[in-house]
């Protein structure tokens, strides 16, 4: 029976026969141990994409995806389904009809690493022995380092919220209908996060909806970052200062959550720059932004991790500092660029050169310049999409100025990109917009010259 699974609703009848074949394709193997050519741990963003490119190239049962979950999520959808926009059954589809065809899936979770061995060992006991290997294993969600946080998560209908989960990310749209009066706080961690930019969009489509629905005049809408700056990009910083300002959204950097308590519906927040300073707010709705970290397996394995728990690679080439048949894609690599799935598209083809360059006996020379994109939608019709380098100078795509609040920009963002996504981008064909940036530049030289 053909399954088309509701994110790819561009598709059209040959997208659904594709969608049959590739859910008939993917192997499922018993526990044993076993031997590939190339080996992607995680089967996300970016470890699908790559394992697209690269079991298209060679062909199949040379790649192997170790991934141990059910579903495949479109992340970045979640900023849109906690603002009712978007339902969470938009941003699905299952792992099974997600991987690549020619590649096999082993559903399991990595248990140890051996990079000096050239194999990992499973949680079912299995160990797969590789030639080269991609670490795609993403940065997990630590609700629990903020006491009180789960348990006021746990209180059915309550006032406490977090877009980051697909457990939890229905609470958002529950919790600002329930909203009538006080402060709605909102939070960014003192940790590396995924998009950096969406714990603030979700600041401005609440206070959008909050004017919406007549309730604005009632609401004290705070936004505490542990950021020593509201975005790390002054071009699109400068703007986004003017969108708080004239929205009437208070922004405290350098604060950080520390302690929830939900039967007094309080949160403690901690003063980054005055050790021991904390203050404690009444909230009649808060929305927070996890602390996140790369995985315990992957943090403490000696020699593949750097002291931040990251894996140690070439932020140009993405290839390990030590290990040469290792590499890493996206959030959990060393990298100093944003987190974001755009990032993982930028990357992508990178590691493929370079894998295949390896392969080869040559050496890399495909090199990633930081790209990162974070379309900050600041409202239900408005979108300032930031896109930007290693050195936080815009890289936009478009000539026109991408710093501004566009509707245009927003229905990319709802529309076209989940398309980009599901269609383009996992199964290997979408790097990124360097291509378009590049076929537009003589548009964007045009109007300089005017």
């Amino acid at each position: 029976m053909l399954h088309l699974c509701r994110n790819a609703k561009p598709s059209v009848i040959c997208g659904a026969i594709q969608q049959s074949v590739r859910f008939l394709s993917v192997s499922h193997v018993s526990a044993s141990n076993r031997q590939c050519k190339i080996l992607v741990v995680g089967g996300g963003s970016g470890g699908c994409s790559v394992a697209a490119k690269l079991s298209s190239r060679l062909g199949p049962g040379k790649v192997v995806v170790l991934d141990p979950a059910d579903n495949h999520y479109y992340q970045p959808m979640f900023t849109l389904v906690g603002g009712g926009m978007k339902k969470l059954e938009d941003s699905v589809c299952s792992m099974k009809e997600t991987l690549p065809s020619l590649a096999t899936w082993v559903r399991d979770s990595v248990a140890q690493f051996e990079p000096a061995a050239n194999a990992v060992v499973t949680s079912n006991g299995e160990r797969i022995e590789y030639e080269q290997m991609v670490i795609a294993v993403g940065l997990e969600l630590r609700y629990d380092r903020i006491p009180g946080l789960l348990e006021a998560l746990a209180i059915p209908g309550g006032n406490v919220c977090s877009n980051y989960s697909p457990k939890y990310v229905n609470r958002t749209m529950e919790a600002l209908q329930k909203f009538h009066q006080g402060n709605a706080v909102f939070t960014f961690p003192n940790s590396p996060v995924k998009c950096p930019g969406a714990p603030q969009k979700v600041v401005y489509i609440s206070e959008h909806y909050l004017r919406k629905n007549r309730k604005r005049r009632e609401a004290k809408i705070i936004y505490n970052t542990a950021l020593p700056v509201i975005f790390g990009v002054k071009h699109y910083a400068d703007v986004l200062w003017k969108v708080v300002e004239h929205r009437d959204i208070e922004v405290n950097l350098r604060t950080n959550l520390k302690q929830v308590i939900p039967e007094r519906n309080q949160a403690v927040f901690e003063n980054l720059d005055k050790p021991g300073g904390e203050h404690t707010i009444e909230y009649s709705l808060l929305h927070v932004t996890p602390p996140m970290a790369a995985p315990e397996v992957l943090s403490t394995c000696p020699g593949l991790a750097n002291a931040a728990g990251f894996v140690d690679v070439n932020k140009d080439t993405l290839q390990h500092v030590k290990f040469p048949n290792i590499f890493a894609i996206g959030d959990c690599s060393s990298t100093p660029n944003s987190k974001t799935a755009a990032s993982a598209a930028a990357q992508a083809p990178v590691v493929y050169r370079n894998m295949m360059a390896v392969m080869e006996g040559k050496s890399p020379s495909a090199s990633y310049n930081g790209y990162a994109s974070c379309p900050l939608v600041t409202g239900y019709n408005s979108c300032i999409l930031a896109e930007f380098d290693y050195n936080l100078q815009p890289l936009e795509t478009f000539p026109l100025p991408q710093n501004k609040e566009r509707w245009s920009m927003f229905l990319l963002k709802k529309h076209f990109m989940p398309f980009l996504y599901w269609e383009l981008m996992l199964n290997g064909m979408w790097n990124g917009p360097a291509i378009v940036r590049k076929l537009l530049e003589p548009l964007r030289k045009e109007k300089k010259t005017l």
